[in-house]
């Protein structure tokens, strides 16, 4: 018959709690060990140090206290007596006999020539010229005068040519010329009855009778 072991009596079962114990035991040794060197070395350092904690005093040497300067020497002004002003006398020699300049007056008198007159053509006065009679008359004038142009006629050419002339201060009419012409003989007439036309009334500048530019418009209708 097989013998039978008791589980009390088993040291197997016990194998690993055994093993922890004995593993606790040998770090504790090995960190004991370590602890008592560092407390060794503590105890060497504490005592290579002085163990006097006050400082050593420094002997100070005393200042030597100079005396203090003497004060300022104040100097009083000095009054200093200015004697009274000389008299100074200086010989001024004054020549008034000098020759002043001589101005020779003439009694030659300059005449001026008178400057002649220049006849102002104006363009716009306060009375303007005018044919004698008014302008009735003068278009009268020319419907008597006027002579249709046989080239203007065939050709059928009708228009207005734009005469400029002068009317001097007598009335009488100068200085005709064409300012704008519908040609064909028409400018040609009406230059020739223009300057056999009688005297205008002269224009007036303040009263008095001056030269006038006038432009006069002649039509020609068949």
């Amino acid at each position: 018959m097989e013998a039978k072991k008791s589980q009390k009596a088993d040291l197997g079962n016990k194998k690993s709690l055994f093993f922890s114990i004995g593993l606790l035991i040998a770090l504790g040794l090995i960190l004991t060990a370590f602890e008592w060197r560092n407390y060794d070395d503590k105890l060497d350092l504490l005592a290579t140090k002085s163990t006097n904690t006050f400082e050593e005093l420094l002997e100070v040497p005393l200042t030597e206290q100079l005396p203090p300067p003497p004060a300022p020497v104040v100097q009083q002004p000095q009054i200093v007596e200015v004697p009274d002003e000389e008299e100074i006398q200086l010989d001024v020699n004054i020549n008034f006999d000098v020759e002043a300049p001589r101005v020779e007056i003439s009694n030659t008198v300059a005449i001026e020539a008178p400057v002649e007159e220049v006849d102002e053509i104006f363009t716009i006065v306060e009375e303007s010229a005018s044919p004698v009679g008014g302008m009735p008359a003068f278009y009268k004038y020319l419907v008597e005068t006027m002579k249709y142009p046989p080239q203007a006629r065939r050709l059928g050419i009708e228009g207005k040519v734009t005469l400029q002339f002068v009317v001097d201060k007598n009335g009488v009419i100068g200085e005709v010329k064409v300012l704008k012409g519908i040609g064909s003989g028409c400018d040609e007439e009406a230059v020739r009855v223009m300057q056999k036309a009688p005297n205008w009334s002269p224009g007036k500048q303040r009263g008095k009778a001056v030269k006038q530019r006038c432009i006069v418009p002649i039509s020609f209708k068949m």
